[in-house]
């Protein structure tokens, strides 16, 4: 079957700011993630800036697009959005401080109800759209003021998990944050064939 028949959708051609390596999102020297912001030099400093690392692929497979297009899913029967898995991330970012720091973070978009609820609300709206960076950025500041008064990655969770575990003993900060990389390597990955699905953008 010929590209043109299996979608009435118009062909997108895929593109990049980049010109010295055209699979890139942007030069190197363009890229606001190659700062040197964290010196890594130990197994925290690590994946403290992996955490930066995602966050900001995050934003960047996510620049110049309008609400439409935030809001623009996959493919049937896929809720999977740009803007559903920006509020996504920010119910990560609430369950790793409720685990961690035990804090009163209740859920923000998911309910009992409906467990997707961080894709199925993510409509195209200016003011979803917005108020969902809000809070993620929100989000974000909180969870790094928590990591940044705690140092020993050995630190036990005071709060619950979503998969039982109790306070006191359960989990320790490294296997959270290990986890809350991975959560954002993992959606990154599915931002980037979204954002080259939309508009053809390529890159890293």
């Amino acid at each position: 079957m010929a590209p043109d028949e299996r979608t009435s959708e118009p062909a997108v051609t895929r593109w990049t700011t980049a010109t010295v390596y055209p699979d890139m999102w942007v030069d190197p020297d363009d890229d606001p993630r190659e700062t040197g912001v964290i010196e890594v030099v130990d197994e925290r400093s690590a994946l403290l800036e992996s955490l930066r690392h995602y966050r900001l692929t995050l934003e960047m497979k996510c620049a110049g697009l309008d609400a439409e297009q935030m809001a623009r899913r996959s493919a049937a029967p896929s809720t999977m959005s740009l803007l559903g898995l920006v509020r996504h991330l920010t119910e990560d970012e609430r369950h790793f401080r409720r685990v961690m720091a035990g804090e009163d973070a209740p859920k923000l978009y998911r309910t009992e109800e409906d467990r997707d609820g961080d894709f199925n609300g993510a409509v195209a709206d200016p003011a979803v759209v917005e108020a969902a960076w809000r809070q993620w950025r929100t989000e974000v500041e909180l969870t790094d003021r928590y990591l940044a008064g705690v140092t020993d990655l050995s630190t036990l969770n005071a709060g619950y998990s979503d998969y039982g575990a109790e306070p006191g003993g359960q989990l320790q900060l490294r296997d959270v944050l290990v986890a809350h990389v991975g959560e954002y390597a993992r959606h990154c990955g599915h931002a980037d064939l979204l954002r080259e699905l939309i508009d053809g953008r390529v890159g890293q």
